[in-house]
C-alpha cells in the first residue's frame, strides 16, 4: 500500500526558474543557453522534491528555501556531470549533501549528538509502523510533523524520501550513497522511532487531557 495521505505534511514552494539561476552574478560563468533550457526541462520539476528534502533534514522553512536555492544552483552549475539517469534522485543527492553542509555549519551538534532511543522513544519499544498505520497518523498533521521532526536527520531523511516522496529502495540508495540493505534496515528502524514518537505523543495529550 502506498502512503499518499503522508504528503500532507509537504509544503509547496516557490522557487525560481532555471534561466534565473542562471542570471549574472549568481553563476561563476554563464551557461549557454541551451543547458539552461535542458535544465528547465529535465531538473525544475523536481524543485518541490528539493525543497521538501531540506526542508526535513533542516527543519526551518526558511533556511530549507536558502539551502535548496544553494543546491539548485550548484545542480546548474554541475548540470554537464548529469549523464542521463533519474534526475530526482540526481538533484536530492545534492540536495542532501548541501543539507548536511548545512547543519555542520549551523548546528554541528544535532549532527554530534547521539541518538538516545530512551529520550526520543520512552522506555517502551514500539512495534515498527507500517504504511497503514503512518497513513492513519497523517489524519493528524501537527502530531505527525512534530514526530518526524524528533527524530535524527539521518532517520527523518529515510522517512522522508521512501514515504513522503515515494522514493525506491534502489533511488534512496543512490541519493543517500549507502547499499540498499543498509537503507531498509535504517528504514525500519526510522519507522520504529516514528512509531514510538507517534505512540508518545499520543499519550501526552491523553495525560493532558486533550
Amino acid at each position: 500500500m502506498k502512503v499518499t495521505s503522508v504528503s500532507t505534511v509537504n509544503e509547496p514552494v516557490s522557487m525560481t526558474s532555471a534561466s534565473a539561476l542562471a542570471a549574472p552574478g549568481a553563476l561563476d560563468s554563464a551557461p549557454d543557453a541551451a543547458v539552461v533550457q535542458r535544465f528547465e526541462q529535465i531538473v525544475m520539476p523536481h524543485v518541490d522534491s528539493a525543497f521538501n528534502l531540506a526542508r526535513w533534514i533542516v527543519r526551518n522553512r526558511d533556511d530549507a528555501e536558502d539551502v535548496a536555492q544553494e543546491a539548485m544552483l550548484r545542480a546548474l552549475r554541475f548540470f554537464a556531470t548529469y549523464n542521463g539517469g533519474d534526475p530526482r534522485a540526481w538533484l536530492l543527492q545534492i540536495v542532501r549533501n548541501s543539507s548536511y553542509t548545512w547543519l555542520e555549519k549551523n548546528r554541528p551538534a544535532e549532527l554530534a549528538a547521539e541518538f538516545d532511543e530512551h529520550v526520543h522513544t520512552g522506555a517502551a519499544v514500539a512495534a515498527p509502523a507500517n504504511p497503514e498505520s503512518l497513513a492513519i497518523a497523517a489524519n493528524d498533521r501537527v502530531r505527525l510533523q512534530r514526530a518526524l521532526e524528533s527524530l535524527p536527520p539521518k532517520q527523518r531523511e529515510v522517512i522522508v524520501l521512501r514515504e513522503l516522496e515515494g522514493c525506491s529502495y534502489k533511488e534512496i540508495a543512490a541519493i543517500t550513497e549507502i547499499p540498499i540493505g543498509t537503507v531498509m534496515s535504517a528504514l525500519s528502524r526510522a519507522r520504529a522511532q516514528l512509531q514510538s514518537a507517534l505512540t508518545v505523543g499520543t499519550g501526552k495529550e491523553v495525560q493532558r487531557g486533550l
